[in-house]
């Protein structure tokens, strides 16, 4: 079994050589670990950090052209490579490493397509207005896709080969999130969800989603809806 942990990355040099660091190089049920940065025409110190790890696969874009666009490269690259399960994870630091292997289980059970770490099942330590941001979102997402999940913003997620196979991500920016539920919905795929620790620091809630992005959410998606 190939696992293949994706991070996309936009200016997170503070920070990525902690998050690659702490990703498990061992996980029982899997024989083969590929991290895999897209780092998304960062213009910060990211890419000297990212040449410290000379066992992780960096894609690089030439600028800025958003989470939607890196996620649809990590998906790309591990379809391409035999991927048999895909992890994306950001690279704020947000996220637990050892939730990794937690959130890959349902799929190695064969009990799932894909899973969704929710940061609200366990909201211990998450801002209130991060907690009525996504619950407005995951109404919107179930409103027009309706597939209902506690947390469509989650970050890290794990995605079995049927479906890295047929998910088509389309979206450019941070609608990407909705869109894959959308793509869930679809395409008829399984989901499961774990609960996951979220960490929040100053850093990762700068960098992170912001609710004033939620009416642009909105609109894409049903700019998308209109013109799928």
């Amino acid at each position: 079994m190939k696992l293949f942990i994706t991070l996309p990355a936009f200016n997170e040099g503070k920070i990525i050589a902690k998050v690659l660091k702490g990703l498990p190089s061992k996980i029982d049920g899997i024989d083969k670990i590929q991290v895999v940065v897209i780092n998304d025409g960062s213009t910060d110190n990211t890419l000297s950090e990212l040449k410290r790890f000379p066992k992780v696969k960096v894609i690089s874009h030439m600028v800025n052209r958003g989470l939607g666009a890196a996620l649809n490269t990590g998906f790309l690259y591990a379809r391409k490579n035999g991927a048999d399960i895909l992890v994306t994870v950001d690279a704020d630091g947000q996220h637990d490493p050892r939730d990794i292997e937690k959130i890959i289980k349902p799929i190695l059970r064969k009990k799932t397509d894909v899973v969704i770490g929710s940061r609200l099942k366990n909201r211990e330590g998450m801002p209130w207005y991060r907690i009525i941001g996504n619950l407005g979102l995951n109404l919107a997402t179930y409103l027009f896709f309706g597939v209902w999940t506690t947390d469509s913003q989650s970050g890290i997620r794990a995605f079995s080969a049927k479906a890295l196979k047929v998910i088509n991500i389309k979206s450019d920016r941070m609608e990407v999130s909705s869109e894959i539920i959308r793509e869930i919905g679809l395409k008829k795929l399984r989901v499961t969800e774990v609960p996951v620790k979220a960490i929040y620091s100053k850093y990762s809630l700068d960098k992170g989603q912001k609710n004033t992005n939620i009416f642009n959410i909105i609109f894409k998606m049903i700019w998308r809806g209109f013109n799928d």
